[in-house]
């Protein structure tokens, strides 16, 4: 960590001129390295030796679900190694490694980025909203680590009013420094505050800074977030098989990390596409030897700033996932972001429905899971028809069921929108 920290301070005091040819370096390095030392990276490449980066083949999960083993560069095994699993929520979950070095230059990261906000991960004490594993071991194994880390984990797989007014005892007990986690989890509980006209650093002065990840926070959810927890709010983007990938900067930027990772936004032919222009987001990990993240695309749609440097891309919008897209009958596509976000604007009026999620059950057909106190009557079934219809297109089917909680990943994530139509 000693090292890793080191360099990661070198490297953000680099000059604009002097980043470029570290980032260049890097790229040639790490390709150089693992088409030297990685039979699965030289056999996708077709290739011992390169000269156009445009030429290295773009990588995507299913490349990626084969053994673990048959992935690793030479010299790296499980045992000397930071092996983890991604969440599933792009659908593709796949075991990845990384090598130590790599692993602690994912952290010193994190600690450079969480220190723009005055939180030290040694001393702080952070407010988790997770999920845990459920066996015995997994969730003790779980809670020690927090207890090393500092930290205090609010369970999210039942967020019952019940289970939230326990949550707020333990702000009005205890002194967290930041909440971290789940932005579905943490706007619940904004909106159980809200209902409850409790504004949370009032009852929890030590609190100074909220950073949700992993999920999409909308703009009306930010401002509803620091108005009742009176706390600056900061998204965060990431991958566990890589790094934090995007973090707000005090300047209300979302600076993407460029120490540790090349960030390219391609079109559907692997070219670059110019900033300001949506396209797939694809990844370059720089130092992961163990094994290779290279022209990673991660499954994410997103645009660069039209400002963005080398050194300081700034991204604009992350619009969803590639496979989030929902075909229409007439042939169009759209993000099923765009639904979510329509019937969002409406379903949220009133404060009556707590949290929804959307599923595509055939081309013409989506199905609305809802949390709330009271039904969602005729009028408003029929606002949100004719808020899509003028959105995307008419003649699609909506059928709304009531639920008591809605279904989380194993990890407890929120999928917003799912197509299940091929």
């Amino acid at each position: 960590m000693k090292e890793a920290k080191a360099e990661l301070r070198k490297i953000v005091a680099f000059s604009e001129k002097e980043h470029g040819v570290f980032v260049e370096n890097k790229k040639l390095e790490i390709v150089h390295f693992h088409l030297q030392n990685n039979a699965f990276y030289k056999d996708l490449a077709g290739m011992t030796s390169f000269t156009n980066w445009e030429d290295l083949p773009v990588l995507n999960k299913k490349n990626l679900q084969k053994p673990l083993l048959d992935r690793l560069s030479k010299g790296y095994f499980p045992k000397n190694s930071y092996v983890n699993k991604t969440s599933g929520s792009s659908g593709t979950p796949f075991i990845f490694a990384k090598d130590k070095y790599c692993h602690a230059l994912t952290w010193a990261s994190n600690i450079y980025r969480f220190g723009w906000y005055g939180i030290d991960f040694n001393t702080s004490y952070q407010a988790r909203f997770y999920g845990i594993p459920m066996d015995f071991i997994g969730n003790k194994k779980e809670r020690f680590k927090d207890f090393l880390s500092h930290r205090f984990r609010f369970s999210i797989f039942d967020l019952s009013d019940e289970i939230l007014e326990g949550f707020l005892n333990h702000f009005r007990t205890k002194k967290f420094d930041y909440i971290n986690g789940y932005t579905s989890s943490i706007v619940l509980f904004a909106k159980f505050l809200q209902k409850k006209n409790i504004i949370l650093n009032a009852i929890c002065p030590t609190l100074k800074v909220c950073m949700v990840t992993s999920e999409m926070l909308f703009e009306e959810d930010k401002l509803l977030l620091e108005k009742q927890f009176g706390i600056p709010i900061v998204n965060e983007y990431g991958a566990s098989e890589l790094d934090l990938i995007a973090f707000e900067n005090p300047q209300d930027e979302w600076q993407v990390n460029s120490e540790t990772l090349f960030v390219e936004i391609l079109d559907d032919n692997n070219k670059a596409v110019p900033n300001g222009t949506a396209g797939r987001i694809v990844i370059t990990s720089l130092f992961n030897k163990a094994h290779p993240f290279i022209r990673y695309d991660i499954g994410d749609i997103g645009i660069l700033d039209e400002k963005s440097t080398l050194q300081k891309p700034i991204l604009k919008k992350l619009i969803g996932r590639t496979n989030d897209v929902a075909t229409l009958p007439s042939g169009k596509k759209s993000p099923g972001l765009t639904f979510y976000y329509v019937t969002k604007s409406i379903i949220e009026d009133d404060g009556n429905v707590k949290e929804f999620v959307i599923k595509q059950t055939k081309i013409d057909t989506f199905e609305i899971e809802y949390v709330s106190e009271i039904e969602l009557n005729l009028a408003q079934i029929e606002k949100i028809e004719k808020a899509i219809a003028l959105y995307l297109e008419n003649d699609l089917v909506f059928i709304f069921h009531k639920k008591e909680k809605l279904e989380r990943n194993n990890r407890g994530k929120l999928k917003q929108f799912i197509s299940f139509v091929k």
